[in-house]
């Protein structure tokens, strides 16, 4: 089996006591490569140390999530922009509009999210959307900025078949499927039955949402497999064929060139 973590924070505290045991454990369960989503101005730093000491099958993305977003947002995009220089980047990320918490800053949200799209064309990268109570806002943005020119996942989907709907109308993005595709009271079962397998993409937003049985507990990219297992189920398919169709996927869209085990050189 061969499998892609396409969404995971390693790189947050929560992982300092025993990292280098948990890529372990992600690279015995089957998993090639682990993609990480960056959060703000202030872990890009943690981001960038865990690329460096697990050089091809660590790969950076770079934007600014929509939580971090308030009045002042400017100048912390500013400082995340001057980092598309420094290296290259799996994907913009993680971008997009949260609106469950707070919809304070949703004028920023949107101008912090347009500015990201427009940094994906320019660069040609794919985008990392975390949408939260706003697919309407973030499709929107998209057409606003060019839905043509524009290519990514729906991080950590929980939209309805209508959502689905639309991202499949967008023709070049795909959905993020994690830990809560486990969850009792989910109806992403359902829904998923409307979109292709060639749509998707594995994810474990790791240290959050951790799938069952581990539900509660810090998620970690070697827990991917439950939801791998329960969306073959899905499917009707086995675990081995949907992983391998999905790390296809990933490879298609991302910006990242997968090594053999062997091949990578980690620094302890």
């Amino acid at each position: 089996m061969r499998l892609i973590d396409t969404h995971s924070h390693i790189y947050l505290e929560d992982f300092d006591t025993d990292r280098n045991q948990v890529v372990q454990s992600a690279m015995e369960s089957g998993i090639i490569a682990i993609l990480l989503p960056n959060v703000d101005a202030q872990t890009v730093e943690p981001l960038f140390q865990v690329c460096d000491r697990f050089p091809d099958y660590a790969f950076p993305m770079m934007g600014l999530h929509p939580s971090s977003v308030d009045a002042s947002y400017a100048s912390q995009l500013k400082k995340i922009e001057k980092m598309l220089v420094c290296r290259n980047y799996a994907g913009i990320g993680e971008i997009g509009i949260d609106l469950y918490w707070d919809q304070q800053f949703l004028k920023e949200q949107k101008e912090a999210f347009e500015e990201q799209l427009r940094w994906s064309i320019d660069m040609q990268l794919p985008v990392s959307i975390h949408t939260r109570n706003a697919f309407q806002e973030v499709f929107d943005s998209i057409h606003k900025v060019g839905k043509e020119k524009i290519r990514g996942v729906f991080h950590c989907f929980s939209g309805k078949a209508e959502d689905l709907e639309e991202i499949k109308r967008l023709a070049n993005f795909k959905i993020g499927i994690n830990g809560n595709i486990t969850y009792k009271k989910s109806q992403l079962p359902e829904i998923l039955q409307q979109a292709p397998v060639e749509m998707l993409l594995f994810e474990t937003d790791s240290p959050y949402l951790a799938p069952v049985p581990y539900r509660g507990k810090r998620n970690e990219p070697m827990y991917l497999l439950e939801t791998v297992r329960k969306t073959a189920s899905i499917y009707q398919n086995t675990p081995e064929e949907v992983a391998n169709q999905t790390s296809k996927n990933a490879l298609d869209l991302f910006n990242i060139c997968v090594k053999t085990r062997s091949q990578c050189t980690f620094t302890r």
